[in-house]
């Protein structure tokens, strides 16, 4: 089999069981309970999605360079990638870096109701997180092919995943997130907003 799809193979399956362990009727099924998630799920969900991330980019290493930037563009591009992991970390600040990395989660004896959080990075785009991983991705001053493969199954993952995480959250917080979606475009800022489909 060729590298690349081997690495294209390896990144579907990295993706289907982060979507998979994500969903509420697995975390339900593991902790047999009708809601909520185990202790330590996110903890070790977190650690397992590393490891089989790394497993992906394992594969293809020798993949050729498709352009590199030169000279002062080169910093400037480093530069823009700092200042957006600066954006990512703000914005999961927001969310709670301890909730995103599971560690709130095995402190905690009683879980906190979830709230929808709308100002800051989520009142520019609905997604920041997934758009600011896309812009660090792309402003990679060395292009592989096998980076830039990453970056298109990248954006393809999270624009999926976007769509059904708003599907998730108009189940959770009913017209509040509607109202919200009416507000904030979904993640080009500034985009006008696209009518969305009558609710089922």
């Amino acid at each position: 089999m060729p590298d690349h799809a081997v690495f294209i193979l390896r990144f579907c399956l990295f993706a289907f069981a982060h979507s998979l362990f994500a969903t509420g009727w697995v975390k339900r099924a593991v902790s047999g309970k009708a809601e909520g998630e185990p202790r330590f799920y996110r903890l070790v969900y977190n650690l397992a999605s590393i490891a089989l991330f790394a497993w992906v980019m394992s594969a293809w290493r020798n993949s050729p360079v498709l352009y590199y930037a030169p000279g002062v563009w080169s910093l400037i591009m480093y530069l823009l990638q700092l200042v957006i992991a600066s954006c990512l970390f703000c914005c999961l600040r927001q969310t709670g870096v301890a909730d995103l990395l599971g560690f709130s989660q095995m402190r905690a004896t009683t879980s906190s109701p979830p709230q929808l959080i709308t100002s800051g990075c989520y009142g520019i785009v609905r997604h920041p997180l997934y758009l600011l991983t896309i812009l660090f991705l792309g402003l990679n001053p060395v292009m592989t092919a096998r980076w830039l493969l990453l970056t298109i199954l990248s954006v393809i993952y999270f624009v999926s995943g976007a769509l059904i995480e708003e599907r998730r959250l108009v189940e959770q917080f009913g017209d509040e997130y509607r109202r919200y979606r009416q507000r904030v475009p979904f993640m080009i800022p500034g985009a006008r907003r696209v009518k969305q489909p009558p609710e089922v």
